[in-house]
């Protein structure tokens, strides 16, 4: 399947630039004493884990339905984001807990950084931006919510190189505490990205019904059938990546079973024609009377 490949290419692009970058960082951090950067190394090297996990996500998705899963997998992709979710606000508690302990120590970076630091520091920032922008387009035409975890989460790393290049800019300049201040800050927006990304793979998890709009959207589709007297009802629900319709809909009772059936498989086509991530729609056909009296 080519959505599954190019799942696969994207999340083997993230994991070997994060592999890169962490191995990077660990050896400008230690040559230039840059304790920031080091941290920042940890965080890349559980992004290699977040990779890993995004890349098992898609590959379950995806897998058919079986016997003991009708349904398919697609829940499997809300459970890694989840599981991303919390690796990455750990990661954000980690960073501003660090923070803390050494602005309220009050003694800052002990030891200036070397300017390598701040250059690798600049570096990190541009590809993560770079791997964020790629990975979000695959994620919005695959409609995949494990990559669109796994962007984000390249996104949440910038913030903190972002953080980590100030502080280290600050600690050449002589002020130390801007390290710490500035793991704090990168640290609350990546608390927020994680929160993010739990809310969305959380609200798929329980089928959350569709978006008005689009629930009109399929409630005009089945109207513009021409033999549809009646939508009766109409509920929508997302189903991991997939969106999945029931709605009975009303049409003349006097009509055959084979032409009742006929409308109701047009009524189908049109719903699931309007919305490419509609993976599914039933529909069940009531009978409608032109005389009150023959319901």
């Amino acid at each position: 399947m080519q959505s599954v490949k190019e799942a696969r290419r994207v999340t083997l692009v993230g994991l070997a630039a994060n592999a890169l970058l962490c191995a990077m960082k660990l050896a400008v951090g230690f040559l230039a004493h840059s304790g920031g950067l080091i941290s920042d190394a940890v965080n890349s090297a559980s992004d290699v884990l977040n990779t890993l996990i995004a890349m098992i996500g898609v590959r379950l998705g995806n897998k058919q339905a079986d016997p003991e899963h009708p349904y398919g997998h697609a829940r499997f992709e809300c459970v890694a984001s989840i599981l991303l979710s919390f690796l990455v606000f750990m990661t954000g508690l980690g960073i501003g807990w660090n923070g803390l302990k050494a602005i309220f120590a009050g003694d800052g970076s002990l030891e200036a950084p070397g300017l390598p630091a701040l250059v690798a520091a600049l570096v990190c920032c541009v590809v993560k931006e770079a791997l964020y922008w790629y990975t979000i387009r695959s994620a919005k035409r695959l409609d995949s919510l494990a990559l669109k975890a796994s962007a984000w989460d390249h996104r949440s790393d910038v913030f903190a190189s972002v953080g980590v290049f100030v502080g280290i800019l600050g600690a050449r300049l002589g002020i130390t505490v801007l390290d710490a201040v500035a793991s704090v800050v990168i640290s609350l927006l990546i608390l927020r990205v994680a929160v993010n990304i739990f809310r969305e793979a959380l609200s798929q998890t329980v089928d959350q019904a569709c978006e008005p709009e689009l629930e009109e959207r399929f409630r005009m589709a089945a109207l513009s059938v021409a033999g549809v007297r009646r939508l009766d009802e109409l509920r929508s629900r997302r189903f991991g990546p997939g969106v999945y319709v029931d709605m009975e809909i009303a049409v003349d009772g006097r009509l055959s079973l084979w032409e009742a059936h006929e409308i109701s498989e047009r009524v189908h086509d049109a719903v699931e024609a309007c919305e490419p991530s509609t993976r599914h729609c039933m529909v069940h056909v009531n009978p409608y009377a032109e005389d009150p009296a023959e319901a």
